[in-house]
């Protein structure tokens, strides 16, 4: 067999070899809707707020968030900056930060990106505004999330962050009989 063949030949399997492994991975996950991401997750949450000319703020939480399936979530949070407790509306009996809603939208791909929003402080205009990008896996039971905006409280201007959670959906309790 020549040379020329042979090259055309490992050119030939290269392209099938490509395309087939495109179409494998473009096909792995369609078929995700908000309907995929629906009932309650538990999250770890990790990162730092960057502002602009003052040192990285550590932050450090769990979150429990609740979506519907349509689109909408709720969400309570604890969570620490810098070693202390971040301020908010409570709840008396868990110590869980209320209030917090929001919305999301899941795309085919199983892609996503969600919003929530936090109570506003007493004495501001607005309350803080959170933005996720985030992929689903674990067919929906598992969620990756990192924030693309963050929004401070009373304010217009998003400031850096490097935040990232990953979570788990909570299944049924076993009563261990």
């Amino acid at each position: 067999m020549s040379e020329f063949h042979k090259g055309g030949l490992t050119i030939l399997a290269l392209a099938f070899f490509l395309t087939t492994a495109a179409s494998a991975q473009s096909g792995d996950n369609d078929g995700c809707t908000n309907a995929t991401l629906a009932g309650d997750y538990a999250f770890k949450v990790s990162g730092q707020i960057l502002p602009p000319g003052a040192p990285a703020v550590q932050r450090e939480g769990v979150a429990m968030t609740h979506f519907d399936g349509e689109g909408k979530l709720t969400q309570v949070d604890f969570v620490m900056s810098n070693g202390s407790p971040t301020a908010g509306p409570t709840d008396p009996l868990t110590g869980f930060h209320t209030g917090e809603s929001g919305s999301y939208k899941v795309f085919p791909d199983c892609t996503g990106q969600a919003e929530i929003r936090f109570p506003i402080p007493p004495g501001l205009s607005s309350g803080a505004v959170i933005d996720l990008m985030f992929v689903l896996s674990n067919h929906g039971n598992t969620i990756h999330t990192i924030v693309s905006r963050l929004l401070p409280p009373g304010s217009t201007t998003p400031v850096p962050a490097s935040i990232h959670s990953d979570a788990e959906k909570l299944g049924s309790i076993s009563s261990g009989d």
